[in-house]
């Protein structure tokens, strides 16, 4: 087991390093090669270890070395082994090596090919370090590995000045998010004596119920995973994340990295069930979120911007389970949504790869037929997210919806609208990028091709992921609670018992019903709207009322830009001139000082003894007529 643990996370770095190393002399298909082989290697050595655990099985740690003590806190450098890091290894492993895949052919004409696929594995690398950790530290550690392996993939294309700038936004964002998640760390060592999780757990019942420490540190921990999983305030730097090459999308900013916060509130459950009050604020800000995010999605042209309004939307549907109390459902959203996002910013790519770069939706129309693979698992993907009946999206997003109604309809009702909002903007990207007439040049439509095999086989196995995952986990329609597998598998890995409300099974099938029939229905409005009435999107200037709210992101980086950015800016400017104009003349003053006062030493010390004896005399004698006077 332990040899196996190390092999996990010690192949990306071994691919990592060799790329690193010897890429530049290396041919494209070996660096590729080595790159995706390590990775899949390490998905197929936790599939083992899956296989070998069951719901029952206790943590296995795997201690490393004794990383340093201070205070009494001892803390080790080490691995956990159980149910959620399993879950997390084999997403990451499985979803990366698959992606890994696809950039060969994606990235096949980059001259930076082997520097892509080293930063690829050591953010792998780094993704497993957070997953795998013992404790809070080393968690943090790879929490700020995989920022910084964004910033190198998002500014990946770096004589770009605008990618550039959305590689710093994104780092920048994530560091107020980490200042949060430190500070909460620290509390956690100082309130336990403890930083790894096992033992955070058992000293948990020492907080009581809600009480202003336990808040404290829910909510530090909390502004980390806003900053990672792109929740309001702190989302804006995920859309202009779309800068780096389509699979760094699909990699980073759909299937892991931004799940991270996620992951962190349901590995700490035993933090956030004793903080009902941030529990509720999590709530409301991943509601808010998913309800910001799909509203500036429904008038965005940029196939890959709808994608990531839509990866923000669907992260708040996620914190909006967690906010209930629902932690086993939030990551069951997450793994589905790791398989249908996946698929679609890859499809994505390899519709953009057809296009010669464009990803500009207004500029395609009528792709099915050109790209006949890329377009049905595009279709596939579009289904799911949007809810079409027992696809995987559909199950997981379901789960959430019953949690939150049983919570507050009132709630649902939002989350509903929402959910709706998601087909809508789905289903029009679809259909003005595969339907209609070509609406390119001719040089686009002349080199209009499908993807090599290397992209289409990720497309495919990405597919039949959309359709099946959701099998994993049936709980409320069909044996109604009998075939929650996930749930079980789930279960030992929460500290105290969650209790979640049930809800009748009548009203489940109605609003099952409910949600099948607004799927059906946006899926006719939008089909008529885009295909038979043959609308076009319409030039940004164009747009007007809340379409033009919509296309403008509601204004959110003009207003940031206007007041953290701008004010920043000008303290920078105010400190500027009062280190020029005050503190450097006061420097100056000090040294011309001192000049002068040399200078007129120096007109004493000019060697004439006649002159030395003079000014003895008379300091002599101005000695004695003041004690003279003072007697």
């Amino acid at each position: 087991m332990e040899n196996l643990v190390y092999a996990i996370i010690l192949l990306p770095l071994f691919g990592f390093l060799v790329n690193g190393l010897f890429g530049k002399s290396l041919p494209k298909i070996v660096v590729g090669s080595i790159a995706t082989l390590v990775v899949f290697a390490s998905f197929c050595i936790a599939v083992s270890l899956f296989l070998n655990f069951n719901a029952d099985s206790q943590p296995v740690i795997v201690r490393a070395f004794e990383w340093f003590r201070v205070n009494g806190i001892q803390v080790n450098f080490g691995f956990q082994i159980d149910q959620l890091s399993l879950m997390m290894i084999m997403i990451i492993t499985g979803i990366g090596s698959l992606i890994h895949l696809y950039s060969i052919g994606y990235m096949s004409h980059d001259k930076g090919f082997y520097k892509f696929f080293t930063y690829l594995n050591l953010f792998i690398f780094s993704m497993l370090l957070l997953v795998m950790g013992s404790n809070y530290l080393i968690l943090f550690i790879g929490w700020e590995g995989v920022g910084l392996c964004s910033y190198l993939l998002i500014g990946f294309w770096y004589t770009n000045k605008e990618y550039g700038a959305a590689a710093r936004k994104a780092f920048i964002m994530n560091r107020i998010g980490d200042l949060g998640m430190i500070i909460g760390i620290f509390m956690i060592a100082y309130q336990t004596n403890a930083v790894d999780f096992l033992s955070v757990a058992q000293n948990s019942s020492k907080f009581q119920l809600d009480s202003p420490v336990i808040i404290f540190i829910t909510a530090s921990l909390f502004i980390g995973a806003m900053g990672k999983s792109a929740q309001v305030p702190l989302f804006t730097w995920l859309p202009d994340a779309m800068a780096g090459p389509t699979p760094v999308s699909a990699l980073i900013h759909a299937a892991t990295m931004v799940t991270a916060g996620i992951y962190l509130v349901v590995r700490s459950n035993f933090l956030y069930s004793l903080a009902p009050t941030t529990m509720d604020g999590i709530l409301f800000i991943g509601l808010l979120t998913a309800l910001v995010a799909a509203f500036i999605g429904l008038r965005q042209n940029d196939i890959k911007k709808v994608l990531a309004y839509s990866t923000v939307s669907q992260l708040g549907f996620m914190f909006v389970a967690l906010g209930v109390g629902a932690y086993t459902t939030a990551m069951f959203h997450l793994m589905t949504h790791a398989f249908f996002k996946a698929l679609l910013f890859l499809g994505s790519g390899s519709v953009i790869h057809a296009m010669s770069g464009e990803q500009d939706m207004r500029l395609m129309g009528g792709l099915k037929k050109k790209i006949p693979v890329t377009h049905i698992t595009f279709l596939i993907g579009t289904l799911a997210i949007s809810g079409f009946p027992f696809l995987s999206g559909m199950i997981s997003k379901d789960e959430i919806l019953t949690n939150v109604y049983v919570k507050n309809p009132l709630l649902w009702v939002v989350l509903f609208i929402v959910a709706a909002m998601t087909a809508i903007y789905m289903f029009r990207a679809y259909y003005l990028t595969f339907h209609g007439e070509f609406r390119g040049t001719e040089e686009q439509k002349h080199h209009l091709h499908e993807s090599p095999s290397n992209m289409t086989i990720p497309l495919i196995i990405l597919a039949v992921l959309s359709v099946l995952g959701g099998f994993i986990n049936l709980p409320h329609f069909i044996g109604h609670g009998n075939y929650a597998k996930l749930d079980h598998w789930l279960n030992s890995i929460y500290v105290y018992d969650i209790e979640l409300p049930e809800v009748k099974f009548g009203t489940e099938m109605i609003l099952l019903g409910l949600t099948v029939v607004m799927f059906f229905a946006v899926w006719f409005i939008v089909k008529n709207i885009y295909v038979n009435k043959k609308k076009m999107a319409l030039p940004e200037e164009k747009y007007t009322g809340w379409e033009r709210l919509s296309n403008k992101k509601l204004f959110l980086d003009e207003i940031y830009n206007a007041t953290f950015v701008k004010m920043t800016e000008g303290l920078g400017i105010g400190g500027n001139m009062f280190d020029k104009g005050i503190l450097n003349r006061f420097v100056e003053f000090i040294g011309t000082g001192a000049e002068d006062s040399g200078r007129a030493a120096k007109r004493l010390q000019n060697g004439n003894v006649e002159n030395y004896v003079l000014v003895m005399s008379l300091a002599i004698g101005i000695i004695l007529i003041v004690n003279f006077l003072l007697q």
